[in-house]
């Protein structure tokens, strides 16, 4: 089984590659963020084509998740049960086979002096409670997404210059500390120790070239999925080339 997670700044806009990227690489599961699109917008016939069934959660040009899948999706949620009406569009979960699959679309935080950074605490407080109502940390479970934080100083470029600003504050980093104490492990540490594994890029001041990046888009499990990863790739092949998103995707495969 591959499970793949992608936040592709907006799916109509660069439908053609992502479409070709997953007619090549055919994971199981696809989770994408940032889809910019309401639900009865979304691009579903040529994703079934291919053979996937969607389940989207949309909003207009901000947000959006979704959950693609070669096999049934059931049990699907969407928000968290606490979010108001009309929240923005930031979780999809769904149970593909035997594994629920948790897809989100963390908040950025603009910056830790904004109301938006207590938005994306809360946010994660929040998340938290999700999994601890909704799951348990013996069920084979994987939490993945655009967490907009870079967990460790190996996760940057250049950690002197992000320390203590967005993606890379102290109070994010305790954020997810707490959401990963739940019983959740970062699968790419499984298999890859060093650093310099990014898969986000700042559009500006030509940040992929200097390849001045950061690893903000993880693959949680818990210890079942733990057990069964053979693998993580990042593809970081598809930054390159023309409009691409500023993240790419990455893929953990299970036994």
């Amino acid at each position: 089984m591959r499970i793949a997670t992608w936040n592709v700044n907006s799916v109509r806009s660069r439908l053609e590659r992502v479409l070709a990227w997953t007619e090549r690489e055919r994971p199981d599961v696809l989770c994408l963020q940032e889809i910019k699109t309401t639900d009865d917008l979304f691009p579903l016939e040529p994703f079934a084509e291919l053979g996937y069934r969607a389940e989207i959660f949309g909003q207009k040009t901000y947000n959006g998740v979704a959950l693609l899948s070669l096999k049934p999706v059931t049990k699907v949620a969407r928000n968290l049960p606490d979010d108001e009406p009309g929240a923005p569009s930031r979780l999809i979960a769904g149970t593909v086979g035997r594994v629920r699959i948790v897809n989100v679309y963390v908040p950025n935080g603009q910056s830790p002096e904004s109301d938006k950074f207590v938005y994306k605490m809360d946010w994660l407080k929040r998340l938290r409670a999700f999994l601890d109502d909704t799951a348990k940390p013996e069920d084979p479970l994987v939490l993945l997404g655009d967490f907009n934080i870079a967990p460790e100083e190996r996760d940057v470029r250049y950690p002197d210059l992000w320390r203590g600003h967005i993606h890379f504050h102290p109070k994010e980093h305790a954020a997810l500390a707490r959401i990963t104490s739940w019983g959740l492990h970062d699968l790419l540490r499984k298999h890859h120790e060093e650093g310099g594994l990014f898969s986000w890029w700042d559009y500006r001041q030509l940040a992929f070239q200097k390849n001045n990046g950061l690893r903000i888009d993880l693959i949680l499990g818990t210890k079942k999925m733990l057990d069964r990863c053979t693998g993580v790739e990042i593809f970081r092949d598809e930054r390159k080339g023309e409009s691409p998103s500023d993240h790419v995707p990455v893929v953990a495969t299970f036994k």
